[in-house]
């Protein structure tokens, strides 16, 4: 009788202590499938972003290589001449005015089209300044004028064609900065001063990959 009674009392203490070695366990393997859960929501939302970040690379580079061919096509089509600047690039297209004209060409109205295409399509949201210029026939005041109104003639166009008129600034340089040195009215290379060269202000974008050199 006092055997089974001690059996009795052994048992009635062992209880408590299975009871906690059976909670531990259950907190154990909960903790262990809250890690494996976490663990799991870790590596989806690292593949996740890897996935974005390869897609967001993947459509850069598809953009740059399309600023390329688009920058290739203006030179090798138009002649145009790209320079890369501080802040910006250089676009010297071979549009050119009549001796004392501020009129645009019609044959130069096809290089003036792409040039718009090109810009609202890499450059939407850039300030474009139209640089006018003429030959050195005439007094400095004159051709400030004259090299003025070729800029605003040529803004006038690109506007027309799309490109947003508050982003497209006009300004007149006179006879500075000419092509073929003292040409004037009719002589060689006059024609040459008398024209326009535009700036597009960089955004930080890709765009500035250019490699010649200042100097028009």
């Amino acid at each position: 009788m006092k055997r089974k009674l001690t059996a009795v009392a052994f048992g009635v203490m062992a209880l408590p202590l299975l009871a906690g070695c059976a909670t531990k366990g259950f907190v154990r393997q909960e903790l262990a499938t809250q890690r494996a859960s976490i663990d799991s929501s870790f590596a989806s939302g690292m593949a996740m972003e890897r996935s974005e970040r390869m897609a967001g690379d993947s459509a850069l580079r598809g953009d740059i290589q399309m600023l390329r061919r688009d920058l290739d096509s203006l030179r090798t089509e138009f002649s145009v001449k790209i320079t890369a600047l501080e802040n910006g690039m250089q676009f010297a297209l071979p549009v050119n005015f009549a001796f004392d004209d501020a009129t645009i060409r019609s044959e130069d109205m096809a290089a003036l089209d792409r040039f718009a295409q090109v810009v609202q399509r890499h450059y939407a949201g850039s300030k474009i300044t139209v640089e006018g210029f003429a030959d050195p026939a005439g007094s400095t005041r004159y051709n400030l004028a004259l090299s003025k109104q070729r800029a605003e003639a040529v803004k006038s166009y690109l506007t027309e064609k799309g490109m947003a008129g508050d982003l497209v600034a006009a300004m007149g340089f006179g006879e500075s900065r000419q092509v073929v040195q003292g040409a004037e009215r009719d002589e060689p290379g006059a024609e040459k001063n008398r024209r326009v060269v535009f700036v597009v202000e960089s955004r930080g974008d890709a765009g500035v990959a250019v490699v010649e050199q200042p100097g028009n």
